[in-house]
């Protein structure tokens, strides 16, 4: 599979943003990453639809938004109007029946639909919800903040999740040119990374060393 790399604009100088947005565009990101916390589900508070809706006007990559939230359903109607390509859930906020009416309805709205569990969740306990996602991200950090260490385990639940399922596999956290290369041998193929891309001084190399870090 083609992998893609997301550099996740929780590491990006706010400040100025377009401009951080306009050079990873430039450098070969194939998609952005954007992190939205609630201060609930996570222990941290980010940004909401109207920054993401100013992101939309900046670029033309896709933008996957990532909803670390509570109740999750009750705001994607806000980030599809903000211009959102791809909503990311976790399993640990939504499942079940409303879960699967959740994926309907992004399906209708052509919005590709994403589930995400953290380190210390089973694999078990998304393999019901695999049927309704477009993609799987696999938490390699616990979320909340970032510039955290990659956690090792999260190898063994990618290699077992992509003998499962064939869709695309992201994963997030302490991504860098090293890590890369055992995530894309396990089975990922969209990488998000952070820090490692927006604290490069040369972003064009980052993005290529993660890309093609497994040959």
């Amino acid at each position: 599979m083609k992998i893609k790399v997301a550099p996740s604009l929780l590491s990006a100088d706010f400040g100025c943003l377009a401009e951080e947005i306009k050079k990873v565009e430039k450098a070969g990101a194939d998609l952005l990453h954007i992190d939205v916390m609630d201060g609930h589900f996570v222990p941290n508070i980010t940004i909401g639809p109207a920054v993401v809706k100013y992101i939309r006007k900046c670029t033309k990559l896709p933008l996957d938004v990532h909803l670390m939230i509570k109740n999750p359903q009750k705001y994607t109607d806000a980030f599809v109007k903000a211009g959102s390509d791809m909503l990311t859930v976790h399993i640990e906020a939504i499942s079940g029946l409303k879960l699967k009416n959740l994926r309907s309805k992004l399906k209708a709205q052509g919005i590709k639909f994403g589930i995400s569990l953290n380190p210390s969740t089973a694999l078990g306990r998304i393999k019901p919800a695999l049927k309704y996602a477009d993609f799987v991200l696999v938490m390699s950090v616990n979320p909340g903040f970032g510039g955290q260490s990659f956690i090792p385990s999260a190898i063994g639940k990618i290699k077992e999740l992509r003998a499962l399922y064939k869709g695309d596999i992201a994963v997030d956290g302490g991504i860098n040119n090293l890590t890369a290369r055992s995530v894309i041998n396990a089975g990922a193929n969209i990488l998000d990374a952070g820090s490692y891309i927006f604290g490069a001084k040369d972003q064009k190399k980052a993005i290529e060393r993660i890309r093609n870090a497994a040959k």
